[in-house]
């Protein structure tokens, strides 16, 4: 029984601590680029996109397909960096534990 309650209790802090984890992921910011660097987009680590910048050469009309492809890739390239930096963070959390991937939505 006593193990049962250990187990318990250590899965409490765990939740904690992925909460916790949760929390700082609002705060850790990527950048995604494309177009080398034309086209910027910033989001946190929750992907929530926070900023884009638009290089002013790509603000014609006969560029609109340049830009919408740009927007596209970079915004794909943020949150690659997102999702990189959510899995490090699990990584940290739960290194030593040994739960299989996946869980807590890795």
């Amino acid at each position: 029984m006593a193990d049962f309650l250990g187990m318990m209790k250590q899965a409490a802090q765990l939740q904690s601590k992925v909460q916790e984890m949760q929390d700082q992921l609002a705060n850790v910011e990527v950048e995604g680029i494309s177009g080398g660097g034309l086209v910027a987009v910033r989001m946190t680590a929750k992907m929530d996109v926070k900023s884009i910048k638009i290089d002013p050469s790509l603000m014609k009309a006969e560029e609109r397909e340049v830009l919408e492809d740009l927007l596209v890739t970079a915004l794909a390239d943020a949150r690659r960096k997102a999702e990189t930096a959510m899995q490090e963070k699990m990584q940290a959390l739960t290194g030593g534990l040994g739960l299989p991937p996946g869980l807590f939505g890795q």
